[in-house]
């Protein structure tokens, strides 16, 4: 981490830290919804209890982890900006919530994330700086720019503030439906299921936290099950939020520590979630926000009976593309398991 992060890597992340989380972020974004329906509590043989960040600002469960990192700064260190790196979501999150405070914000970008998240991104008026991943590495980057800059650098999902942020979404969702039997979370560093497998574990100590993540990145299913923290070179996934290369330095043993399972899902079990969750229940999702709902909707994840949670974690989408991988997956009746559909696409 940067020498002027908001908070000591040593610092232990609690419980107490999301509860603080959640009194900070009350009066700044939305208490999601919790959506039911029939038809897919009957699909699944359970009952079901989809909670909607994708109605959050900005889009993503995001904006509550770079809201609460940055309203832990100093005077000192808002004035002199911040820098993160982003694929999208936090991207945006971090700009909106710079933009609200009056923070200066710059963010490193890949050249292929969504435009439409690059777009919402500078619309909130950060500097946006893009690379190639192909060639660039993008901790790298922002470490170098922030060092240079005096920037404060906020990263996406390893740090103690934005992991507590992220888990203020179990803690709504327990809160708002009572305890739960499983809990699906979807999982690109683990800032997500870190945070709300902490909640879970005070809210609701017999549900077992499962985190989803993209066959084609599967560096914390490897991680999870090796006990040591693997690296993937590569991702190439439609899941676009979870293409991340490892797990953290924190959210690493937190997954140890609080996860009982990981699992994943092909890209095409993805889309067809996606599908399903815009065609039966009205939910505009992303792909990576169809993550854990896939693991749930092909079986992967089964208990018959049981009180199940599952988190939507976004909902931006770029629709022009989205209606090309839907009508690919209608021409052929379901799509294919062996062809990736990031490579049919890319």
């Amino acid at each position: 981490m940067n020498i002027q992060d908001a908070r000591s890597p040593q610092d232990p992340i609690a419980y107490s830290d999301v509860v603080a989380a959640a009194m900070q972020l009350r009066d700044r974004i939305h208490r999601t919804p919790v959506l039911t329906s029939k038809s897919l509590n009957q699909t699944v043989r359970a009952e079901v209890f989809l909670k909607c960040e994708s109605f959050q600002k900005t889009g993503s469960f995001k904006v509550r982890g770079a809201t609460n990192a940055i309203l832990n700064l100093s005077p000192a260190q808002r004035q002199r900006g911040i820098m993160t790196y982003s694929s999208g979501n936090h991207a945006q999150a971090i700009a909106w919530i710079a933009q609200q405070l009056q923070i200066p914000a710059t963010i490193v970008m890949p050249e292929d994330a969504p435009s439409v998240k690059q777009a919402a991104t500078q619309a909130y008026g950060a500097e946006v700086i893009l690379y190639d991943r192909a060639t660039t590495n993008r901790e790298t980057l922002a470490q170098e720019l922030a060092q240079t800059r005096q920037l404060t650098l906020i990263p996406p999902y390893d740090h103690p503030d934005v992991i507590a942020g992220q888990g203020t979404v179990a803690k709504e969702l327990i809160e708002d439906v009572g305890p739960l039997d499983l809990l699906l979370v979807p999982c690109g560093g683990g800032g997500l299921l870190s945070g709300c497998a902490i909640a879970a574990r005070a809210l609701a100590p017999q549900c077992q936290v499962i985190g989803v993540e993209p066959k084609l990145a599967d560096d914390a299913t490897r991680s999870f099950y090796s006990q040591t923290l693997q690296t993937l070179t590569h991702t190439n996934t439609i899941a676009d939020g979870a293409r991340t290369s490892s797990l953290g330095q924190h959210t690493f043993p937190l997954i140890l520590q609080f996860v009982a399972d990981m699992v994943t899902v092909s890209d095409a079990a993805i889309l067809r979630a996606m599908f399903y969750l815009w065609e039966r229940l009205k939910i505009v999702v992303e792909p990576t926000g169809a993550v854990a709902a896939a693991a749930l909707l092909e079986g992967i994840v089964a208990q018959p009976q049981a009180r199940i949670g599952v988190i939507l974690s976004g909902g931006n989408v770029d629709l022009k593309h989205a209606s090309q991988l839907f009508a690919k997956l209608q021409s052929r009746g379901k799509a294919t398991p062996h062809l990736p559909l990031a490579q049919e696409f890319s």
